[in-house]
């Protein structure tokens, strides 16, 4: 676990981030919504950059660069999303405690107990234990945001927990196809051991549409 260090390092500086966000939400700064257009414009300028500087035989198949404009689409989907989904901070804060949860109990588990690959062609870490722990883990960080902001069980945020999980580890997936396909590890190198904005809020690019078609 040679990047754990730096992984480590950089989520602590995230959670820094996220105490700053909620302290200028309660002294009413709309900061959740900007910070969210922040990323999700940091999320698309990464991929057109990659795809604009790659080399890869790839982009000289039709079907491959149908793949990627569709990519990109999905991404300026995720910015009007955002825009919406960014109104309501409750909201968004219940995303990310979801999509962290799951991304780290998928990354731990899956170093931790191994197992069975996923699709090894498209990402070579990704297990079937780590996708299973990573829903869990996701639906009980989502599970515990209404107990501790009500006191009360709420069975609707298992649900919420279990989709919102399960979507963001496809996300991860399309993500590392896109990579895969343009013969690039990351996106960037802004956020050491986890590479490019993108690839650390690539669990957003089907959650964000489906929660603002939810809200419409």
């Amino acid at each position: 676990m040679s990047d754990a260090k730096p992984r480590i390092m950089v989520s602590g500086v995230l959670v820094c981030l996220l105490v700053g966000i909620v302290l200028l939400e309660y002294l009413g700064i709309n900061a959740t919504r900007y910070c969210g257009l922040l990323v999700v414009v940091a999320m698309l300028f990464e991929a057109i950059r990659a795809i604009v500087r790659s080399k890869s035989e790839a982009l000289k198949n039709k079907t491959n660069c149908i793949s990627l404009i569709l990519f990109i689409g999905l991404l300026v989907l995720c910015l009007f999303a955002v825009n919406r989904v960014g109104t309501r901070p409750w909201i968004m804060l219940l995303l990310l405690i979801t999509i962290c949860g799951a991304d780290i109990g998928a990354w731990f588990f899956g170093r931790l107990l191994g197992g069975d690959k996923m699709w090894e062609r498209i990402s070579a870490n990704k297990t079937w234990s780590g996708q299973i722990a990573g829903i869990l883990c996701g639906t009980f960080m989502s599970v515990m945001y209404g107990l501790l902001g009500s006191d009360t069980f709420m069975p609707q945020l298992m649900w919420i927990g279990i989709s919102v999980s399960l979507l963001s580890q496809y996300g991860d997936l399309t993500a590392s196809w896109v990579k895969r396909k343009l013969g690039i590890k990351d996106f960037g190198n802004i956020l050491p051991g986890h590479g490019g904005v993108l690839d650390r809020f690539d669990g957003w690019i089907y959650v964000l549409p489906l929660i603002w078609l939810v809200m419409l």
